[in-house]
């Protein structure tokens, strides 16, 4: 293991380790509790030598369908509550991982994590918009529900997508 992903694989663990701490950790959300398996993993995969992400089944280059960019979206729109890992997302494409990485870059200039996180935000958006303020609705219990525990970082990219902090828009 080289240095970097040493430390690559220790940061994590250490972000990992704060995520369980606490008397209300936020991984008692199973939308979050997945992505902090799926973080673990991730730091694993890259810090590991491994033959895991073989491209065996994936469409040749040049050959992925905008149908298949339609099942994803349609499917994470569906399933933005749940706690999908990009296996589940994978498997609704009907098409390899890196073909549908590279067909969402094609055809949304984006990826397939990236879409679902911008859907959870928007979802996010909706419900502080539509939350009652005489209920204990908080920023925090909204966010953790859609799958965003860091909230240094959601609130960065809430502030980037709709120009105003969530705690703004709940209060509106």
């Amino acid at each position: 293991m080289s240095a970097a992903a040493a430390r690559y694989c220790r940061n994590s663990v250490g972000y990992l380790h704060s995520l369980f701490a606490g008397d209300a950790p936020p991984v008692a959300e199973p939308i979050f509790r997945a992505a902090a398996i799926d973080a673990a993993a991730a730091a694993v995969l890259a810090a590991f030598p491994h033959t895991a992400t073989g491209t065996s089944g994936a469409a040749p280059p040049g050959q992925v369908m905008p149908a298949a960019v339609r099942r994803t979206v349609e499917y994470i729109d569906a399933h933005a509550g749940e706690p999908l890992t990009l296996a589940d997302i994978v498997d609704a494409s009907g098409i390899g991982p890196r073909a549908l990485q590279a067909a969402f870059r094609r055809y949304r200039d984006t990826t397939p994590t990236a879409y679902l996180r911008r859907v959870r935000l928007d979802r996010v958006h909706r419900e502080l918009q539509a939350a009652d303020l005489t209920t204990d609705t908080t920023v925090a219990a909204v966010a953790a529900r859609w799958g965003f525990a860091h909230h240094g970082r959601f609130a960065a990219a809430y502030r980037q997508a709709y120009g105003r902090t969530p705690q703004q828009t709940l209060l509106s």
